[in-house]
């Protein structure tokens, strides 16, 4: 593991040492290295959603009512 020397403002260090003074984490690095993965996570679930509408955007409008959108799904999927 890479070690690193991080500042961090006054409630924010207060804040961890609550968190691990509550026994949610055993240690700053423990806390730091799940918030970075939260991060993570959020940021990759941000860029499915936006390749969701994008691709939606780019398919155009359809002027089929929502009947025939239906039965159009209901055909695809054999039911």
């Amino acid at each position: 593991m890479t070690r690193q020397s991080i500042s961090l403002a006054n409630q924010n260090d207060e804040w961890l040492k609550q968190q691990i003074s509550k026994e949610e984490f055993s240690s700053k690095s423990e806390a730091v290295n799940y918030l970075i993965k939260q991060a993570r996570e959020r940021e990759e679930y941000h860029n499915y959603v936006q390749m969701k509408i994008d691709r939606g955007i780019k398919s155009g409008f359809s002027t089929k009512t929502k009947e025939e959108l239906l039965e159009e799904i209901k055909t695809r999927l054999n039911v």
